[in-house]
């Protein structure tokens, strides 16, 4: 007979382990963030239909995972709930035991995620339930008319300017432009928005946390 709490500690160890690997590869759930946010702002599937302009049924089913949204939908579910892409593909987030993760992403390997304005590289995609959220993004709009509102949404930001020059636009605060190697650090519930200044598109790297 084994001994019998040796026995037990190797158990639990072993369902610790498997919960790690699990939680590892768990796939994102887009329909269950979006119920998320939806009930996070007190919203009926009616009301949301009214602000996203899709239809019901359309929300229900991406809701319940029966559909994948197009990327006419995803733009719809962002301007209509209020919110900007990360945080419609972030994890929610839970508290976990400290242990050892990494995830690697090799140029231009990362998640696309393309907007009128913004196209975003998703960034450390193998890891689920982030505290941080990375992004590299090229900034498409040349005039903050292109965003018709503030962006914004929860968490705080570090935005860092890879390449190229933008103009940042924060609700409290004159604009300011930055260039490469300059760096910001905000509150993202306060309105914001990025346009290019330079020739090219410039590129930001964004942590949302």
């Amino acid at each position: 007979m084994p001994d019998q709490p040796h026995f037990l500690q190797e158990q639990e160890g072993l369902m610790v382990q498997r919960k790690r690997a699990e939680a590892m590869v768990e796939p994102l759930q887009l329909g269950k963030r979006v119920r998320e946010i939806r009930l996070s702002q007190n919203l009926t599937l009616e009301e949301a239909s009214k602000l996203t302009g899709l239809a019901r049924s359309t929300l229900s089913k991406i809701e319940n995972e029966q559909i994948s949204p197009t990327f006419s939908a995803v733009n719809k579910l962002v301007k209509g709930l209020g919110i900007d892409i990360p945080q419609l593909f972030a994890q929610p987030v839970e508290r976990r035991s400290s242990g050892g993760r990494r995830d690697i992403t090799r140029a231009g390997e990362g998640e696309p995620h393309p907007t009128p304005t913004y196209e975003h590289e998703m960034l450390a995609n193998q890891l689920r339930q982030k505290k941080m959220l990375p992004y590299r993004t090229a900034v498409r709009a040349r005039s903050f008319d292109e965003y018709g509102d503030w962006v914004r949404h929860g968490g705080e930001e570090f935005l860092y300017v890879l390449a190229g020059s933008i103009m940042f636009y924060t609700e409290f605060y004159e604009p300011i432009e930055l260039f490469t190697g300059d760096s910001a650090y905000y509150d993202c519930e306060m309105g914001h928005a990025l346009t290019s200044t330079s020739e090219e598109d410039a590129v930001v790297l964004w942590v949302t946390a």
